[in-house]
């Protein structure tokens, strides 16, 4: 209860522009929002980029904050709404290097990926929405609601999101060639 009043403290006097405050909340819930964004891009460096921006975005926004769910809810999703549109920018580039000519292959050497790196490229093929649902609920630990409310959607949307999510994981990852799972 006294870290849920110390953060409501730290929400306060970040809307009134003490910095060293939003320092407190960003100290609190870089971990949650960092892990969120490397699961959601699959990069390190991308998922800091998508953590600052989460975080820059949430104080210029803090206002909008009304309190109805908690804190970390809030910022994942602005951190997930970050992650889809760093897709969208991602995907638009892809485009335009397809116009301009074949795409190379980069899985030239090196033996099969470990397990992590499979799950990791399997979570990246998914749609943004299911690996969103997955990465909330299986690695950050959030229940059905909270992602729900994370992600601006019901329960029960969540709920279908995993279903598919982890019925095309697990037919991803039962293949015993990654480059099958490259080319479907």
């Amino acid at each position: 209860m006294a870290e849920i009043d110390e953060e409501t403290n730290w929400i306060a006097l970040s809307r009134q522009g003490d910095q060293a405050a939003f320092a407190q909340l960003i100290q609190r819930h870089q971990r949650l929002i960092h892990h969120l964004a490397w699961r959601m891009t699959g990069g390190a460096a991308e998922a800091e980029d998508v953590a600052q921006e989460t975080f820059i975005q949430a104080y210029q926004h803090l206002e909008s904050y009304r309190g109805e769910s908690r804190f970390s809810s809030w910022l994942c999703r602005i951190a997930i709404n970050r992650c889809l549109t760093w897709r969208d920018r991602r995907e638009r580039r892809h485009q335009v290097h397809m116009e301009w000519g074949r795409r190379q292959e980069l899985s030239g050497g090196g033996g099969p990926a470990g397990r992590a790196e499979q799950l990791q490229e399997a979570l990246l093929r998914l749609p943004p929405k299911q690996r969103a649902a997955v990465v909330l609920t299986s690695f950050e630990g959030l229940n059905h609601a909270e992602a729900a409310r994370a992600l601006g959607c019901s329960e029960t949307t969540v709920s279908w999101r995993l279903f598919a999510a982890r019925a095309k994981l697990r037919h991803w990852l039962a293949r015993p060639a990654p480059e099958e799972v490259a080319h479907e």
